[in-house]
């Protein structure tokens, strides 16, 4: 209902046109029983005064007139009711309109959007990433391989070539001179007597063959 009353724009400028004189009845007739009530005071004045003079009558009168204006105020007040009643409807109308139009709103952008990347196209997309993913850990890992792996090598020829830096580490050894321990500082006791000297150590026989041959290298 509320869309047909409020859905296009022509519609909903007629609501606000609606309230807009509902707005201006509702301060014509507060305007109204504001000089209903002054009326009625007067009358009140009127028959005060006719009460003084004696004469009944007349205040009589004035007071029947008063009557009437207060029944005319209290007609004027239920106007009021009503047209407040109706403004509180056609305003509260125009609000769920407004709601029901934004939400219609957002649902066609979703469903515009939802259209547009539909769940095909997603696990397509997604397809193509984890392949694109998965090529380019392969093209790193071939760029991080070393070129020329260690089981390229001849085991045989790399224990040769040990072997050969083994013997000229030996002969290097050979061909050095012998180095003789420094003698020990002969220290004094308390007493000022020589301490006795050291025993030599007696040299083996394996040191003694490694002196000869390093004596008949050196010729």
């Amino acid at each position: 209902m509320f869309t047909r009353m409020f859905g296009k724009p022509k519609q909903e400028a007629n609501a606000l046109t609606t309230l807009d004189k509902l707005n201006e009845t509702l301060e014509m007739l507060e305007k109204k029983e504001k000089v209903l009530q002054k009326k009625a005071s007067a009358e009140v004045g009127k028959a005060k005064e006719f009460t003084r003079s004696k004469n009944k009558r007349a205040a009589i009168q004035c007071l029947k007139r008063k009557r009437l204006y207060e029944q005319q105020i209290e007609q004027l007040g239920n106007f009021q009711l009503r047209v407040h009643d109706q403004m509180i409807l056609l305003e509260g109308a125009k609000a769920t309109t407004e709601t029901v139009d934004a939400l219609r709103s957002g649902a066609a952008a979703m469903k515009a959007m939802q259209k547009a990347t539909n769940i095909d196209d997603v696990d397509k997309t997604m397809d193509e990433v984890n392949e694109q993913t998965e090529n380019m850990k392969q093209i790193q890992e071939a760029l991080a391989t070393p070129i020329g792996a260690a089981s390229d090598f001849d085991e045989d020829e790399l224990e040769a070539e040990l072997e050969e830096l083994e013997g000229a580490e030996l002969e290097d050894q050979l061909l050095q001179p012998a180095t003789m321990a420094p003698a020990a500082p002969i220290q004094r006791s308390a007493a000022g007597k020589q301490p006795a000297r050291a025993t030599p150590q007696k040299r083996t026989a394996e040191e003694d063959e490694l002196e000869a041959l390093q004596a008949e290298m050196a010729l």
